[in-house]
C-alpha cells in the first residue's frame, strides 16, 4: 500500500524556524506563543536591567560615597593605607587585565547590538531599500556610491535626533549627586537613578549613532568586482577551493533550520562536495580548502560526526581543511524551537564552543598557530595550546557544570586568531577569524562582531611576514553590498556590527590580503577598503535535491604589480539529484 504520508518529504514541523518558508511576522507570532517569559524577563534583565540601573545609580553612590570618605579623609589616607591601595591596583591590572579587557568590549559591543545598530540598520537600510528601488537601471557606481552615503548619514542624524529627545525627556528628573538621606525615599531614588540611565544611555547612542553615521558616508563603498586579472605567464598561483555553510545535519532525511522543506535533505550535497573536491585535487593540486563557518546546522554532536565520516574517505583532502566557526556552529540554542533561548549564566553555549574547538582542532589542530602575545608571531599551534586543557574540556562536556564552564572562557578566547603561516617569505598565509557576537536567543543568533584583541593581533602576526600575502577569513560579510534585497529583512542585522571600524583596520593590508566569508550564502566578489572580498555561495542551502548548486574554486597569485590579485575562478557545478547527480562537472 502507498503510504499516506512519506515521512522522507517532512512535514509543517521541519518548518519550524523556517525563514524560507514561513514570513518573519509568522515566525514572530510563533515565537511570542512559545517563549518562556521567565527566562525571558531572567535573561533582560541580566544582560539589560541590571547594567542600564548600574550605570543610573553609579554617579549617586559615587557621590555618596565622596561625600562621606571626604570627611574622613586625613585618617584613612595616613599611614600605610595609600600604597596598598596602589599596590593592590596594580595587581588587579597586571592578573586582571586582559579578562577585564575582554569583558568591557563584549558589554561595550553589546550594548551597540542592543542600542544603536538595531536603530541605526533599520534606518540605513530602510532608506537605501526605498531609494534604491527607484534607482533606474543601469545607474552608475558613482550614484549607488552618494546613495549609500547619503542614507548612512540620514540614519546616524534621524537615531541621533530621537535618542536626543529621550534626553531632553529624562534630563528634568536626572539627578547626579546624592547623599544618605535620599535612601530614605526608595519610589524618588529609584525614579531618580531610571531618569540618569536613560539620560546616559540615550547620550550614548546619540553620540554612536553619529559616529557611526559619519564613518558609513567616509568610508570607500563596496564595488562589485570589475574583472578578473589576468594570471602572469608562469606566475604563482594558489588555488583555494571556498566552501561555506554546508550546514551539517544528524540525520538521513533531515531538514535544515532555515530552508525546512524549501531546502535539501540529508547530507547527499556534502558527499557530492568532498567527491568533486577530490577529483580536482587529482587532476590540478589544491592548495587549501577553506570552509568559512557554518559548517553544522546546530552545532550538535551528532552533526559533527557526520562531518568526520563523510571527510574521512578523503585523507588528502583532510590535509587541507582550514575551518573556522559560524554563528549556527555556536550560537543557536534549539533548532526546532527559534523561541527557546540560554541564560547567560547557562553552560550550554559554551558546550557548543567546546564541541566546536574540539573539532577545529581535530581538523587542523598541528597546522594552525595561536598568536604569541608577547612577541606577535605564530607561536604553538592549536593542539599544543590545548593539550593542558583536554581534561578540563572532557570533564566538562559530561558533567555540564556552570562553574566548568566559567573556568573554560578563557581557552575559547585565546583560540582566535588561529594562523596557517606561509610556507615561503612572500607566500600565502591564511588568518582565522571567530566573528560570531555572544548571543542567546536562536532568533537573534546571526550578529557578527570581530573583536579589537582578534583585530590586534592579526595585524601583529603579518607584520612578521612583510612580503607575504594573507587571507582573511571570517563568517560574516563586513559591511551590506551593493546587491539588491527583495525585502527589508534580508538586509539588517547580519553584517558585523562593528563592520565599519573592521574593515578601516584592514585597510593597512591592502595589496597583501584578500577577504574571504560566507553567512548569506551570496554569490559576490568585488572591492572594499582597497580590499577584495568574496563572498562564498553555500552549495547546500537555498534549493532542494532536484536543483544544480555550485561553489568555486579561486586561483590566487601576485599582480604585475606585486599586489594580491583574483584570477578567474574555477566553478564547480554540482548537478541535482534529477539531473544526473553521478555525473562529475569539469572545473
Amino acid at each position: 500500500m502507498h503510504p499516506i504520508l512519506d515521512p522522507r518529504q517532512g512535514d509543517m514541523e521541519d518548518d519550524a524556524s523556517s525563514t524560507k518558508r514561513r514570513s518573519l511576522v509568522s515566525l514572530a507570532g510563533s515565537l511570542l506563543a512559545e517563549i518562556s517569559l521567565p527566562k525571558l524577563l531572567a535573561a533582560w534583565t541580566i544582560l539589560i536591567v541590571i547594567p542600564v540601573l548600574v550605570l543610573g545609580v553609579a554617579p549617586l553612590l559615587a557621590s555618596i560615597w565622596i561625600s562621606t570618605i571626604s570627611t574622613k579623609a586625613a585618617t584613612v589616607f595616613t599611614g600605610l593605607w595609600p600604597p596598598t591601595v596602589i599596590a593592590i591596583s596594580i595587581c588587579l591590572a597586571w592578573f586582571g587585565g586582559a579578562k577585564l579587557w575582554r569583558l568591557a568590549e563584549a558589554n561595550f559591543w553589546s550594548l551597540n547590538a542592543l542600542a544603536v545598530q538595531p536603530g541605526y540598520a533599520l534606518a540605513r537600510e530602510g532608506v537605501r531599500h526605498l531609494a534604491e528601488a527607484f534607482l533606474p537601471v543601469g545607474v552608475s557606481s558613482r550614484s549607488r556610491d552618494a546613495l549609500r552615503a547619503i542614507s548612512a548619514a540620514a540614519a546616524g542624524v534621524l537615531v541621533c535626533a530621537v535618542s536626543a529627545w529621550l534626553v531632553v525627556l529624562a534630563w528634568p528628573g536626572a539627578r547626579w549627586t546624592g547623599s544618605l538621606f535620599d535612601l530614605s525615599s526608595p519610589a524618588r531614588f529609584a525614579l531618580e537613578v531610571l531618569c540618569n540611565s536613560v539620560v546616559l544611555v540615550a547620550g550614548y547612542v546619540a553620540v554612536a549613532a553619529l559616529i557611526w553615521g559619519l564613518a558609513d558616508t567616509i568610508m570607500a563603498q563596496p564595488h562589485d568586482l570589475e574583472g578578473y586579472t589576468a594570471r602572469p605567464p608562469n606566475g604563482v598561483c594558489w588555488r583555494v577551493a571556498h566552501l561555506s555553510d554546508l550546514h551539517i545535519v544528524g540525520e538521513r532525511y533531515g531538514f535544515r533550520i532555515e530552508s525546512g522543506r524549501a531546502g535539501p535533505r540529508g547530507n547527499d550535497r556534502l558527499t557530492m562536495v568532498l567527491a568533486e573536491l577530490d577529483a580536482l585535487h587529482r587532476r590540478k593540486p589544491l592548495d587549501i580548502v577553506l570552509i568559512t563557518g557554518d559548517v553544522t546546522d546546530a552545532g550538535r554532536s551528532a552533526e559533527w560526526a557526520e562531518f568526520f565520516d563523510a571527510l574521512a574517505n578523503y585523507p588528502e583532502l583532510s590535509g587541507l581543511v582550514v575551518a573556522l566557526p559560524g554563528n549556527h556552529d555556536l550560537n543557536v540554542v534549539d533548532r526546532a524551537n527559534p523561541a527557546r533561548l540560554d541564560l547567560p549564566t547557562s553552560p550550554a553555549k559554551r558546550l557548543r564552543q567546546m564541541r566546536t574547538l574540539s573539532a577545529l582542532a581535530s581538523l587542523q589542530g598541528s597546522r594552525l598557530h595561536l598568536v604569541d602575545a608577547a612577541e606577535g608571531k605564530p607561536g604553538q599551534t592549536l593542539a599544543q595550546a590545548l593539550e593542558p586543557h583536554r581534561q578540563a574540556i572532557s570533564q566538562f562536556v559530561d558533567r555540564g557544570s556552570l562553574a566548568m564552564a566559567w573556568a573554560l572562557a578563557d581557552v575559547w578566547a585565546m583560540a582566535f586568531p588561529m594562523i596557517l603561516p606561509p610556507q615561503a617569505d612572500d607566500g600565502l598565509g591564511v588568518v582565522v577569524l571567530n566573528s560570531n557576537a555572544e548571543t542567546h536567543f536562536s532568533f537573534t543568533n546571526a550578529l557578527g562582531l570581530v573583536s579589537q584583541e582578534q583585530a590586534r593581533a592579526l595585524r601583529r602576526v603579518t607584520a612578521q611576514f612583510p612580503r607575504a600575502f594573507w587571507i582573511v577569513a571570517l563568517h560574516h560579510h563586513m559591511v551590506e553590498y551593493p546587491k539588491a534585497a527583495k525585502a527589508l529583512s534580508e538586509r539588517i542585522g547580519t553584517a558585523l556590527v562593528n563592520g565599519t571600524w573592521f574593515v578601516r583596520w584592514l585597510q593597512a593590508l591592502a595589496g597583501r590580503a584578500i577577504v574571504m566569508h560566507g553567512h548569506r550564502h551570496i554569490d559576490w566578489m568585488g572591492m572594499c577598503g582597497g580590499l577584495p572580498v568574496v563572498s562564498a555561495p553555500s552549495p547546500v542551502m537555498d534549493v532542494t535535491d532536484d536543483q544544480d548548486t555550485y561553489f568555486y574554486v579561486h586561483n590566487l597569485g601576485p599582480d604585475a604589480r606585486g599586489r594580491l590579485a583574483l584570477y578567474e575562478p574555477d566553478r564547480v557545478h554540482l548537478p541535482g539529484r534529477d539531473a544526473g547527480a553521478t555525473e562529475r562537472s569539469k572545473p
